[in-house]
């Protein structure tokens, strides 16, 4: 594959993934669970998202391939597993991908009514299969300023937050922490909805392991990789905490929902209804850059199967610009086939379930990376090998059994959360369904041979 993405690309890859119309929309569903209490859930994402990018920092830059964390499944783990796993995360975005073209279809079904959102989804699905067939620079450099977008809009609002909250904006005069812990104060429906809410808050934060994916068609992986990563936790404090932090300031934690942007809604309470209208075109754009970024990352997991004998293939052939336009092809048609399902049921639930299930196997891809990094790093140790290492997870191992152990932990809760359970139940099956097909495959191969020996 080409090494075209350049290291001002990876950066913006990384970045624009965690920002999609999941944070712009489902942070609604976050701050009506939790209320203010939601920066909490925010920080301890955020503190995982860390946890799995130093995880992974050090397997890409020892082994920059395509395919990233599911070749060091297979090879840290085992071959059943990274089949169950590689499946598990092409579903993420299968069912996540859709929900970011079905977002952006509700958005400009706002605009013109007379096109159907269904129309505007598959539209915008064709758009970003053909960002994705064309040379990896090409994508690069879409993601690239699409990102730059979000940015903008999101330093904007904190700009405007700030002024709302300090009564220069608006005639409500200095607001202060009078909305931030009225209607109920801090926690308003108590501290254990924190947890409650972080599988919705992991899938905020999915798609930064999509620079592992990168790091195969990266020209500079040993410099840009580390890089990323070590941005991470001022970006995930810059553009998570700190404008959530003054949203919930200005906007009564009662009045977010997911029918549209809580970050417009907040503005327009007080007379910014222009503003209003931009968040509208940058959730818009957060989709398009989601969905995009997004059809990236399950195209190369699905290439990585391919080309480990776990998929077709056929899925593994690269067309002449480098890029896999087969396992393209397959996984936007899947993705069209999510939102048809998705037309017989427009409710905010089936919104929500797909960012549950998204949440699910994600996880499971996520926990799948500090497991590989920790039976990378035991076998370098074994072997005297831990000192050739380019990049070492810093305060290993406690950082890796924190971030293996807490998803564990929000699974289990999501288990016994009603509104998540029937997503826990339909994400299981796409994770053991493949491993039990692979391991059927691997008992009939065996058999043959032997059979054929025995002739």
């Amino acid at each position: 594959m080409n090494r075209g993405l350049k290291n001002r690309h990876l950066q913006l890859i990384s970045l624009g993934g965690i920002i999609g119309s999941g944070y712009f929309l489902g942070t609604g569903y976050v701050l009506e669970q939790a209320g203010p209490a939601a920066i909490l859930a925010y920080l301890l994402g955020g503190v995982i998202v860390l946890c799995v990018m130093l995880c992974l920092a050090e397997l890409a830059v020892a082994q920059p391939i395509s395919g990233s964390f599911v070749n060091y499944a297979k090879d840290h783990i085992g071959p059943t597993f990274a089949c169950g796993m590689g499946w598990s995360y092409w579903m993420t975005w299968v069912s996540y991908v859709p929900s970011e073209m079905i977002a952006a279809g509700i958005i400009m079904n706002n605009f013109m009514p007379e096109v159907s959102t269904l129309w505007w989804a598959v539209m915008f699905g064709l758009l970003v299969t053909a960002v994705n067939l064309f040379h990896v620079n090409k994508f690069g450099e879409s993601e690239f300023w699409l990102a730059i977008i979000k940015i903008v809009a999101l330093v904007a609002f904190t700009i405007i937050g700030l002024l709302i909250v300090t009564g220069v904006i608006g005639d409500q005069g200095y607001l202060g922490t009078s909305i931030f812990l009225g209607s109920g104060g801090f926690a308003p429906n108590g501290y254990w909805s924190i947890i409650m809410t972080m599988v919705i808050i992991l899938v905020n934060f999915q798609g930064t392991e999509i620079i592992g994916l990168a790091a195969g068609e990266c020209e500079n992986p040993e410099k840009s990789i580390p890089i990323a990563v070590r941005n991470v936790t001022w970006r995930i404090i810059a553009l998570y905490i700190i404008p959530i932090s003054l949203l919930v300031s200005i906007l009564p934690w009662d009045q977010a929902g997911i029918d549209e942007s809580v970050f417009a809604v907040a503005l327009a309470n007080y007379g910014l209804e222009n503003f209003s209208a931009f968040f509208a075109f940058v959730v818009l754009t957060a989709a398009l850059s989601c969905s995009n970024s997004g059809l990236y990352g399950c195209s190369r997991a699905m290439y990585s199967l391919a080309t480990m004998g776990m998929a077709p293939k056929k899925l593994a052939k690269l067309n002449k610009n480098g890029m896999p336009g087969n396992s393209v092809l397959a996984s936007i048609v899947s993705c069209w086939l999510i939102i048809l399902i998705y037309s017989f049921d427009t409710s905010e639930t089936a919104y929500t379930y797909l960012l549950a299930l998204s949440g699910f196997t994600g996880a499971i891809a996520w926990i799948s990376i500090c497991w590989s990094q920790l039976r990378f790093r035991r076998k370098m140790e074994r072997e005297g090998k831990v000192d050739t290492l380019r990049y070492k997870t810093p305060f290993f191992p406690y950082v890796t059994y924190f971030g293996i152990w807490i998803q564990i932990f929000c699974l289990l809760v999501m288990f016994f959360t009603d509104d998540l359970r029937e997503t826990l139940l339909v994400g299981v099956p796409f994770l053991v369904c493949p491993m039990l097909w692979y391991r059927f495959k691997r008992y009939s191969l065996r058999i043959r041979e032997e059979a054929s020996q025995s002739a």
